[in-house]
Formats: C-alpha cells, sequence, structure tokens
C-alpha cells in the first residue's frame, strides 16, 4: 500500500504531490471548504483516508479527501521538535538535590503517532524547561532506568535503593524519583523498607498528564517535589502529587501510605488510614503530623533486598481454594497476602488449605479489600476459624503496602526463617504502616 509520512492511499498521495512534510503548513480544500494548518503526522490507528492539521487554535482537525481534494503546500518549517533549553547556573548558597528519572508521564511527551504518550524526556530535561526549581536547589540529573511503572520488578527498586543510598552517602539534601504514577504507590514502600529512617527526604513524584499538555500536572509536582525534599523537616520516603483538581494544594503522602485511587484525575493520589504527611499551598510546607523521622535523625537502615515468593490475592465470591494452592506450589511461595472482604474474611472452604500452609510454614496475611479501616477477624466466626488455622490479621495496613513489606521480611530473614519471626516483623510497625487514625479525606481539604 502506498505509504507517506505514516499516511496511506489516496491522503499519502496527495501529500506527496504537494511536497508537504510534517510541520509544514498546508491549506486542504474540499467541497468548497478550505482548511489551514500544519501537516500532524497519522495516528497509527486512525483512519486512512484522513489528513490530520494541527490549527492555529491550537486544536487538531481531521479533513476526509477524495479525488476531488486539493492539498496545497504554504510554507517551509521544520518538523516539531523538543529542543530543551540549557540547565540554569548553580548556586552555591542553595541545597543539593538530586532527580533520578525512572520514566512514567512525568517524563513523557505526546506520540503524535499513536495519540499516546511515550517516555522522551530525561531529568535533565525536565530540570531545564522547569527553570522555577533551580531558585530552590542546585540541581543534579541523571536517568536511572527508562521503565513504565507497570514493567517494574522488585529488582527495579533493589536498583533505586542502591542509586538512592549512593546519594545519601555523596551527601546530597534530598532525592527526587520521576515515577509513573501506575505503581508509584508500590515502590514507595518498597524504598520505605529499603532505607529506613534515612536522613533525606526521598520523594517520588509524577504526573497525571504529559509535560506537553496544557493541562498538566508535571511541573507544578515537579517544583513542589524539589522544595520538599531541599526543605521538609522529615527524612522519610513520600509521594508528591495533587491534593486536588487545581494547583493550589499539593498533598505528600508516606510511603508506605498512599494509593492510587483514580485513573487519570489529578488528585488521584489519598493516603489510606492516615492523613498525609504535610500539604504545599500558596502559604508554603504546612506539616499535619507531629509523627514523623526527622531530617538528619539517627538509625539509618539500608536494607535493599526483596523476595519475589510473595503473592497478593484478591478473594471473590465463589473462588476455589483449588486455584490458590495451584499458584502457591507452581511458583513455590513462601508467603500469601490475602485481601479478603470485610474485616478480614474469606470462604469458609478456604480454611483446610490455609491451615496447611501454616503447618508448612507459609506465612498467610490478612488485609481487607475495603480501602479503609481495620482488619478485625474476631468479631464473627469465620474469621476466629480464619485465626486458629494461622491466618495472620495485618491490622489496617493497605493490601499492596503489606505484599512489599513481606518480600522485604522475606528477604531480609533469609531461607531459614521461622514463621514467628515472618509474623512478628510483618505486626511489626516499621515505616508508619500500622496503626493510627484518620479524619475523613473532605474533612481534610476544608482544614487548609
Amino acid at each position: 500500500m502506498d505509504e507517506y509520512l505514516g499516511y496511506v492511499g489516496l491522503a499519502a498521495r496527495l501529500l506527496r504531490e504537494a511536497g508537504a512534510s510534517l510541520g509544514e503548513e498546508v491549506e486542504v480544500g474540499r467541497g468548497g471548504l478550505v482548511f489551514r494548518g500544519f501537516l500532524m503526522a497519522r495516528y497509527e490507528y486512525g483512519q486512512p483516508g484522513v489528513i490530520v492539521l494541527k490549527m492555529a487554535n491550537g486544536y487538531n482537525i481531521g479533513v476526509r479527501v477524495d479525488e476531488a481534494t486539493r492539498v496545497v503546500k504554504l510554507s517551509e518549517l521544520r518538523p516539531p521538535a523538543f529542543n530543551p533549553p540549557p540547565p540554569p547556573s548553580p548556586k552555591e548558597s542553595l541545597p543539593r538535590v538530586s532527580i533520578i528519572s525512572t520514566g512514567g508521564t512525568i517524563a513523557s511527551r505526546i506520540d503524535y503517532r499513536t495519540g499516546g504518550v511515550r517516555p522522551a524526556l530525561s531529568a535533565a530535561d525536565l530540570a531545564s524547561i522547569v527553570p522555577e526549581i533551580a531558585e530552590v536547589a542546585n540541581i543534579s540529573a541523571e536517568i536511572l532506568m527508562q521503565v513504565y511503572s507497570e514493567n517494574l520488578t522488585p529488582s527495579h527498586w533493589t536498583e533505586m535503593a542502591s542509586r538512592v543510598d549512593q546519594l545519601i552517602r555523596a551527601g546530597f539534601d534530598g532525592v527526587v524519583i520521576a515515577h509513573g504514577t501506575d505503581t508509584m504507590g508500590y515502590t514507595a514502600a518498597a524504598l520505605s523498607f529499603a532505607l529506613r529512617k534515612t536522613p533525606i527526604p526521598v520523594v517520588l513524584v509524577g504526573a497525571q498528564r504529559s509535560s506537553d499538555r496544557p493541562s498538566s500536572d508535571a511541573a507544578t509536582n515537579l517544583i513542589t517535589a524539589v522544595e520538599v525534599a531541599s526543605r521538609a523537616p522529615f527524612g522519610e520516603v513520600v509521594v508528591c502529587m495533587h491534593g486536588w483538581h487545581s494547583d493550589d494544594i499539593i498533598h505528600i503522602h508516606r510511603g508506605t501510605r498512599v494509593v492510587k485511587t483514580h485513573t487519570s484525575s489529578r488528585d488521584a493520589f489519598q493516603s489510606v488510614n492516615d492523613n498525609p504527611l504535610a500539604v504545599k499551598t500558596a502559604d508554603g510546607l504546612k506539616m499535619l503530623t507531629s509523627q514523623y523521622h526527622r531530617r538528619n535523625g539517627e538509625g539509618y537502615e539500608y536494607q535493599p533486598k526483596f523476595d519475589d515468593r510473595a503473592m497478593l490475592v484478591k478473594f471473590y465470591p465463589g473462588m476455589k481454594p483449588e486455584a490458590l494452592a495451584v499458584v502457591v506450589e507452581r511458583l513455590n511461595l513462601r508467603g500469601v497476602i490475602l485481601e479478603g472482604t470485610g474485616l478480614g474474611h474469606v470462604a469458609s472452604s478456604f480454611i483446610p488449605l490455609l491451615k496447611q500452609f501454616n503447618d508448612s510454614g507459609l506465612f498467610v496475611g490478612m488485609t481487607s479489600q475495603c480501602r479503609h479501616g481495620r482488619v478485625n477477624m474476631n468479631v464473627y466466626d469465620n474469621g476466629r476459624d480464619l485465626l486458629r488455622a494461622g491466618v495472620v490479621p495485618l491490622d489496617d495496613m493497605v493490601a499492596e503496602t503489606a505484599l512489599v513489606k513481606l518480600m522485604w521480611v522475606l528477604a531480609r530473614l533469609g531461607e531459614n526463617a521461622q514463621p514467628e519471626q515472618v509474623r512478628e516483623l510483618m505486626l511489626t510497625n516499621l515505616c508508619g504502616e500500622i496503626g493510627g487514625r484518620t479524619q475523613p479525606q473532605r474533612k481534610l481539604l476544608d482544614s487548609y
């Protein structure tokens, strides 16, 4: 099939005859109407008989072509390209902050071939196109990896922790990690355990909309993340994202409590069973609790290993115990986190299997599918039977955090870990992942 600049068939022939290239201004006449704009690449999954133009008002339109359509090139321009400005000069009086890029929407741009977004910006690019951060800190930027967050594994968490540990020992005042939002909560939990009682803020930041969209939250989130990394009074792993639809409230969430609760909204991230650690408004950074590890505090522990022989399993009505048994055996799992109903329940048909797991030394922890509240397996008969079978209730721990913690605990204790050792460590509050009370999120927003 005839192809030209991604276009096929008649559209390709008309553009070739006009000598038009991407980014050049063209005029497309059809049926008495004339459309003028800059030629854009055809979307990979777009209709073949359509030419895409970017109009002067910034909107894209598609013009369906036929044999009577006329295409005229009006001017020659360079194809669209991203050329970041040079990074700002450092100022000796400012704190030193490292920005590490791992991928995600905050380090992406629109791909006009597909209409989606793709990794395109380095951490250095981010630093150079958001000049405001040069007034906050001296920035050192690097690309550690370029991975969509759904493709991250525990080995990537270890790699991130290792690099952050190096930066801590090199004397940086804070670290910002640009990360995809989809699994940011998992990474935040992992780094919270791997870098316990970190002496500096380690701030994960992302964007729900890429940096070249008018509605992007990338710049605001990044500026706040650098401010937190350079000046916040705490030394913890946190997530910095919009707390509301507008740009005037940014929440800083503790890494073991944060969950992405919306697919696309700017305020997608919430602290579960806890309030955010802090909030940034026009008045500055405000701490929302006094319970946090202080910057430059003592007790830093670097333990970056994870054992991936653990699984998070969501119970559903009609689920067969045999399915769980097969997975545990085939994957040679050492532990399972159950996401049960309500106060922490699964069907009573699971009880014999879970007792077998317990007798064999396999850890089974119980969390709840409910986003808020705590597990209490003493209320109903079924819960008490599960307790007798050896299932460990994990209080108000977020299910995703429980999985990450179990991986970390299994790696820390090693192959010869005793069940009681795993249980004891899982029930120990190490990084703010267990305990506490919270007020409703809406009431929290109304308080500032």
